[in-house]
């Protein structure tokens, strides 16, 4: 399997049947390009297909594991209807693909995890996190709908109550909160998250692949049950992006201020 095609993913095999995915680049945490997010999509089906790989890690290589979708993509979506069908086809396609990936995938998180890296990293089948890492969902805070992920995992990892509070808040989650609420697998300190999801990630690669992965297609059984609910926040979060609530939001990011959403509500 070649993985040439990727320019915003960087790919490389660690060692024999494991491979490593790498967001961003060093240095610096820049935001998800209609590229990245394209590529995202893609990238389980590339894994799934690879006879190579028995695990797929998935990390940040800049000051976080990932940030969120860039302003200027957000904007295109906001006005062009092409843009925003397109989105929804590939953050559709993100989480189903990973779902539906059979290879293990494991998650290691560090600083800022928002938007559609957040999305692989809680979906991935173990997911580490840094005991310092910040886990935002901010549609709410955009002002559009918690939809590209929140809905199929979120209540079952956390319960409703706790999904509820951080999702409909915008509240920021550390690592070692997101392990003590069950959000993520396990946290450990930022020196030795990438220490520890390799150790796992070869434990993985060594054990019996047929047991490994029609246990995880087992499991996944509970998120796929789940796809109603997640196709419909789905399609509510891009009927939001023709909002008036999703403009105040991308004008309040760009100029560095709390939104002032209109109050009334047409429905």
């Amino acid at each position: 399997m070649s993985y040439d095609q990727y320019t915003r993913l960087k790919i490389t095999r660690l060692e024999e049947g494991i491979v490593d995915i790498a967001m961003g680049e060093p240095g610096r945490l820049g935001a998800a390009d209609a590229r990245t997010h394209a590529e995202l999509a893609q990238i389980w089906r590339d894994v799934d297909g690879d006879a190579e790989t028995r695990v797929a890690i998935i990390r940040g290589m800049g000051k976080g594991f990932s940030a969120g979708g860039s302003l200027d993509l957000v904007d295109e979506m906001s006005h062009d209807f092409d843009a925003r069908a397109r989105v929804w086809r590939e953050a559709r396609d993100l989480v189903y693909n990973i779902i539906n990936c059979s290879k293990i995938v494991v998650s290691a998180m560090h600083g800022p995890a928002v938007g559609a890296g957040l999305v692989t990293g809680l979906l991935a089948d173990v997911s580490i996190a840094a005991r310092d890492a910040r886990i935002i969902d901010g549609h709410t805070r955009l002002g559009v709908a918690a939809g590209d992920h929140a809905a199929i995992v979120w209540p079952l990892l956390c319960g409703m109550a706790k999904a509820k509070y951080y999702l409909l808040l915008c509240e920021e989650i550390s690592g070692e909160e997101a392990e003590r609420i069950g959000l993520v697998s396990l946290c450990v300190d930022e020196a030795r998250l990438l220490d520890k999801a390799h150790e796992v990630a070869r434990k993985l690669a060594r054990g019996s692949q047929s047991a490994l992965r029609w246990t995880k297609y087992s499991l996944n059984n509970w998120l796929r049950q789940a796809g109603p609910a997640f196709d419909t926040s789905l399609a509510l979060e891009m009927l939001g992006f023709s909002g008036p609530d999703l403009r105040e939001g991308l004008r309040s990011l760009r100029e560095k201020r709390p939104p002032q959403f209109d109050p009334h509500c047409p429905f």
